[in-house]
């Protein structure tokens, strides 16, 4: 199984901590870059954690 299948399922199962890493990660590119990127940072979390959600909804439907 390689890593980045590892991550996957990972996500998959743990979903709403997912959610939680990706907004402290967020949070800490605004405060490193000034929040000169916010809005693209922002955009980019909320895209991390909808495939979060579906990967997790998959994987529920798939056991």
């Amino acid at each position: 199984m390689s890593i980045v299948q590892k991550v996957m399922d990972m996500l998959g199962k743990h979903a709403d901590k997912a959610d939680s890493a990706i907004d402290k990660t967020g949070d800490m590119i605004d405060r490193k870059t000034g929040d000169k990127y916010k809005g693209q940072v922002d955009s980019a979390q909320q895209k991390a954690k909808d495939a979060a959600r579906q990967l997790a909804d998959k994987q529920r439907r798939a056991r």
